[in-house]
């Protein structure tokens, strides 16, 4: 299925430099929902929209990997109901979309811990559309689930050990080549939505140089109108790495 909104690259972004990876935090379901009157399921609901359209925005502009927060370690501790909600919600979610992204030639990747508490049948719908996107080029969509950033880096920390790695050959180089997805680059735009003004536990080891950009839409209003924003708002930062000016 095509993208079904033209794309309209903003002159403003034109020639500039593209981001290779973006992040992002879909943060104000649930009082996206609640400002209607409306169950806060609803606003998870919502967001669907806006990640299929965000991840089309991307795509255009040549992004080469978007990740999403889409559930934390966290995120367990919310009411039951809510929870089996947004099991079955992102379960159904890769169930409805996966050929659409396909199609668009889009790798759809999961970061985050594959434990007991994850259901079965959404570790079946993660497994196929790994397995049916394995192969695409056109942009990798890393979907954040169950994931938190210092379980990460206890992950690799104790791949570390299980590899029996000496403590003297221990670096950022053998780390990184432990985590979840060491093979993706580092992001180097991380937007949250909502207003909010943290980082959430997300992507603690690979956002040490990432450009921040915070903005008060809420995620299910949030549209690649928004993402251009973020990214004309990167392209007006100066990234040193620690160093200076030249």
């Amino acid at each position: 299925m095509p993208d079904p909104r033209p794309i309209e690259i903003p002159a403003s972004l034109v020639g500039g430099t593209i981001p290779k990876h973006v992040a992002i935090v879909m943060d104000g379901n649930g009082r996206w929902a609640q400002r209607q009157g409306l169950p806060r399921t609803v606003g998870h609901g919502a967001g669907e929209e806006s990640l299929l359209d965000t991840t089309y925005g991307a795509l255009s502009l040549g992004v080469r990997v978007l990740t999403v927060y889409a559930f934390s370690t966290e995120n367990w501790r919310r009411p039951v109901d809510e929870v089996r909600y947004l099991m079955n919600f992102n379960s159904g979610l890769l169930q409805r979309r996966q050929h659409e992204l396909h199609d668009q030639g889009v790798r759809i990747t999961f970061s985050g811990r594959r434990d007991w508490r994850v259901p079965k049948k959404v570790m079946k719908n993660m497994d196929s559309a790994e397995s049916l996107t394995g192969a695409n080029k056109a942009m990798t969509l890393n979907i954040a689930f169950n994931y938190g950033g210092r379980a990460e880096i206890v992950d690799a920390v104790a791949r570390l050990v299980a590899d029996k790695v000496p403590a003297n050959k221990i670096d950022e180089k053998a780390l990184r080549s432990r985590l979840y997805h060491p093979e993706l680059p580092d992001p180097d735009l991380v937007v949250r939505t909502s207003g909010e003004y943290r980082i959430s536990n997300f992507l603690l080891w690979e956002m040490a140089y990432s450009e921040l950009v915070f903005t008060d839409v809420l995620w299910p209003d949030f549209r690649r109108e928004q993402l251009f924003e973020a990214v004309e708002e990167f392209q007006r930062r100066e990234r040193r790495f620690g160093g200076l000016d030249k």
